[in-house]
């Protein structure tokens, strides 16, 4: 039996639209219009510096430096004769102004809105013209057209939504601020980040001030870019990667190595302190490094290396507040918990590069040619490192298994 099909509703069949289809290759105007934040760092994590009609997420947890480095940005913008309107509604107009004169920043010729109404921004934005909005915070702004109170997801969807929707009919640039729990949930944040341009994350050791500025989301540029900060009495200053070193002394259980955050180089301490334990169960406890991996390589230090590490409490720290994702360090690692175990000091200046494999194996890691740079930016004389054809001015030493380690330290 033949299968009949419904006839097509005339209305749809006939108003057909003209699709207008361009070859890619002819398509023009791609060039982006960017104005520098005056923060190298952060011009660096955006692709160059803002560009006209986007929307930038900055999230981390209170009390990051997210509203600090607003401020600062915003004083760049408005110096450049830029109009500036930075809406607060956490703060209040004096708390605003307290800041800008710890900063040294009360000159700013900048326009302040203190409000919890999304009406009264708009109000403004739609009467006056501004390049540049900032909105501290997303989650403490709500608006009369929805019931829900502020810091919901439908409020911040809401309120990001038509900011996102203004910015790219009128070219206004909006930086907006979300927080971050403690326990790192971004209920919030999380949920804008399909909406917006940019996402940006503070993340770093409080307690010493160190910040990392790390891309997650970029649409006008790379997100293998961070930028790194650390927290002082003017705002947030510019570092560079060898402020993460402790200090330069040379003692048992502390080596260098040198990671990648995104296309850059930059040296780190590694930190071990292994002692006798006087309960059952030793200790292990990893800080900025992975414990799985620690445990892992503690296995191989015994195995291959002879030590007997069983009955030793291990403790592991990475300088700076640094997170090691990479395995790069695992030769480090190794070499900090020798040093340490043996009470003898590692070879002065000397860095350790190289991935650790069950078997002992030492391999080459990723990246090599920019982290011999960095080393040699910053004066080492010392390379242990697997076989390679790469140079470099000081003494390179071959470690090809990790046991080839044992004789120097």
């Amino acid at each position: 039996m033949e299968e009949k099909f419904p006839e097509t509703d005339k209305k749809y069949s006939t108003n057909k639209k003209n699709v207008d289809i361009v070859k890619l290759k002819d398509v023009s105007g791609i060039d982006v219009d960017r104005l520098s934040t005056g923060i190298s760092e952060l011009d660096q994590v955006l692709g160059g510096g803002s560009v006209k009609g986007s929307v930038v997420l900055v999230g981390g947890e209170p009390g990051v430096g997210k509203s600090t480095i607003m401020l600062q940005v915003a004083s760049v913008f408005s110096e450049n004769a830029k109009k500036v309107l930075y809406v607060s509604s956490e703060e209040s107009r004096p708390q605003i102004k307290m800041r800008a004169n710890r900063l040294n920043l009360s000159n700013m010729d900048l326009d302040i809105l203190s409000t919890t109404d999304f009406s009264d921004v708009e109000s403004i934005i739609t009467t006056k013209i501004y390049d540049f909005l900032v909105l501290d915070s997303v989650q403490t702004i709500a608006s009369a057209e929805l019931k829900s109170p502020a810091g919901t997801v439908s409020q911040v969807k809401f309120i990001t939504y038509k900011l996102v929707e203004y910015a790219k009919s009128s070219g206004l640039t909006v930086f907006i601020v979300g927080q971050v729990t403690k326990e790192g949930a971004i209920a919030g944040p999380k949920i804008l980040e399909h909406l917006v341009d940019t996402v940006l994350y503070f993340e770093g050791d409080y307690s010493k001030g160190i910040r990392i500025l790390r891309a997650v989301k970029n649409r006008f540029g790379s997100t293998n870019e961070v930028g790194l900060f650390e927290m002082r009495n003017e705002g947030l200053v510019e570092i560079s990667g060898f402020e993460f070193l402790e200090d330069t002394e040379n003692t048992a259980g502390k080596v260098l190595t040198s990671v990648m955050e995104g296309t850059r180089a930059f040296l780190v301490e590694v930190q071990a302190l292994v002692s006798n334990t006087y309960f059952n169960f030793p200790k292990r406890n990893a800080n900025g490094f992975d414990l799985n991996r620690l445990q892992m390589l503690l296995a191989i230090v015994e195995k291959r290396c002879g030590l007997n590490l069983a009955g030793a409490d291990v403790f592991l720290n990475i300088a700076g507040g640094l997170k090691i994702n990479e395995t790069s360090a695992d030769l480090a690692v190794c070499a900090c918990l020798i040093s340490s175990f043996n009470d003898t000091k590692p070879p002065a200046n000397a860095l350790f590069l190289g991935e650790v494999g069950l078997t002992g194996e030492v391999r080459i890691p990723a990246n090599i040619d920019s982290r011999l740079k960095e080393a040699e930016k910053f004066g080492l004389k010392t390379v242990f490192l697997p076989d390679c054809d790469m140079k470099f001015k000081g003494e390179i030493i071959r470690i090809n298994y990790i046991n080839d380690i044992n004789k120097y330290l």
